[in-house]
């Protein structure tokens, strides 16, 4: 059997900007997804503190340390510049390995 594990996470990322003429997805700084053991391509869910709007997606390469967060797509809808967003990752994990997984949390200011 395989259990749906809760992998890594970026806490209280700040919204830097909203495209809505984008084909979709979350930029996200390299260096932050990084940090969080995230991949480029990587099935993402967003949660929105700011408003409680929870969107999946995937993540897309930003500027090396510009540590922008940018909503693009018809998501920008559901965000304004500023809000604070969880991003999370998840990941299929066999019994005895989910029962030794920790996963990593990077939490920004």
């Amino acid at each position: 059997m395989l259990r749906e594990m809760f992998q890594s996470k970026l806490h209280h990322a700040t919204v830097t900007e909203c495209r809505l003429g984008y084909q979709g997805s979350l930029t996200v700084d390299v260096e932050l997804i990084e940090a969080a053991g995230m991949l480029v391509h990587q099935k993402i869910q967003v949660l929105n503190i700011n408003n409680g709007y929870r969107l999946e997606t995937y993540l897309i390469p930003g500027e090396r340390g510009k540590r922008e967060i940018i909503i693009n797509g018809a998501a920008a809808r559901h965000a304004q510049v500023g809000d604070q967003v969880i991003i999370l990752t998840y990941v299929m994990l066999n019994d005895d390995e989910a029962r030794q997984h920790q996963p990593k949390v990077v939490v920004l200011g």
